[in-house]
C-alpha cells in the first residue's frame, strides 16, 4: 500500500515549481491531489500530467487572498476528491528590493499572499480536520524567516509569521490529532528565484555566490523539497508537530 492511498491533499501554488513537484510526488504515492493555483492553466497542466501518469488529480483556481475564492475552491475539491486529509500551504510571492525602496501597496500584497492567504486556508480547512480528529498541515516558509535575506524584508517578516503561527496552531490542535510543521527552502531554482536574481542586477554572479556559500555546492531544485514535505504529511511523522526543517543544502544550520 502506498503511503497516501485514500488520502486527499491540497497544495496551494500547485502550478509552480515546488508546488508542482510536490503534487506529482503525492500522486505517485497514492494521494488524490487538489492542485490549487491562481493560474488555472498552470494548475491544470500539473493535474493533467498526474492523470497521464495514472494518478488522481484535479485543478482548481484559488485566490488565497480572497476568502470567498478559498471557500469555493475547498468545496469543489472536497466534492470531487473527498475530505481534505493534508494541506500544504506553498503559494508565495515576493518583491526583491531594499525595504526603503518598497511601497506600502507592495507590503499589502506581500502580506496578503504570504501570510493572510495561509491564514485563510487554515481557517477553512481546520474545522473539517477537527471534526474528523485527524489531519496534517505542512507550511512552506523560507530560510529568510530564520536568518533574514537582504532585499526581502517584508517577505521574510511574513515567512517568520508563518513559523510562529504554525507553532501556535500545532499547540492548539494537537489534541485533535492534527500536526502542523514547517519546511523552509533555501535558494531553489524556481520562477521566484529567477526574479530575485534579476532584481540583483547581476544574476550569474549572484548564483555563483550562492553556490559557493552552500555546503552541498548547488542551488536547490524543486524536486529537492517534496521528500521533506511528504515526511511531515506521513504517518512516520505522527509524533512530530510544531517543527521547522530547512532544506537548503546546508546554507543554514539552525539547532
Amino acid at each position: 500500500m502506498k503511503r497516501f492511498e485514500n488520502r486527499t491533499v491540497i497544495v496551494t501554488g500547485g502550478g509552480g515549481g515546488i508546488g508542482g513537484a510536490t503534487c506529482r510526488r503525492f500522486a505517485r504515492e497514492g494521494a488524490r491531489v487538489a492542485v490549487f493555483d491562481l493560474n488555472l492553466d498552470a494548475a491544470e497542466k500539473v493535474a493533467a500530467s498526474i492523470r497521464t501518469d495514472g494518478g488522481v488529480a484535479q485543478a482548481f483556481r484559488c485566490d488565497i487572498t480572497d476568502r470567498t475564492s478559498v471557500d469555493a475552491a475547498l468545496a469543489a475539491a472536497e466534492s470531487g476528491l473527498g475530505p481534505v486529509d493534508i494541506l500544504v500551504n506553498n503559494a508565495g510571492w515576493d518583491v526583491f528590493r531594499p525595504f526603503t525602496k518598497t511601497e506600502p501597496a507592495q507590503w499589502d500584497r506581500l502580506i496578503a499572499i504570504n501570510l493572510v492567504g495561509a491564514l485563510h486556508m487554515h481557517h477553512a480547512v481546520l474545522p473539517g480536520m477537527v471534526s474528523r480528529r485527524s489531519g496534517r498541515i505542512v507550511n512552506i516558509s523560507s530560510d529568510a524567516a530564520r536568518v533574514g535575506s537582504s532585499g526581502e524584508a517584508v517577505y521574510a517578516a511574513c515567512k517568520g509569521g508563518i513559523v510562529a503561527f504554525s507553532k501556535t496552531i500545532a499547540r492548539e490542535h494537537s489534541r485533535h490529532g492534527i500536526t502542523v510543521n514547517v519546511v523552509c527552502p533555501g535558494p531553489t531554482d524556481t520562477a521566484l528565484f529567477a526574479d530575485y536574481k534579476e532584481g540583483a542586477g547581476n544574476p550569474e554572479k549572484l548564483e555563483e555566490a550562492f553556490k559557493r556559500s552552500i555546503p552541498l555546492g548547488r542551488i536547490g531544485q524543486p524536486e529537492d523539497l517534496p521528500g521533506a514535505i511528504l515526511f511531515f504529511a506521513s504517518d512516520d511523522a505522527g509524533y512530530v508537530t510544531g517543527q521547522v526543517l530547512s532544506v537548503s543544502g546546508g546554507l543554514t544550520m539552525n539547532g
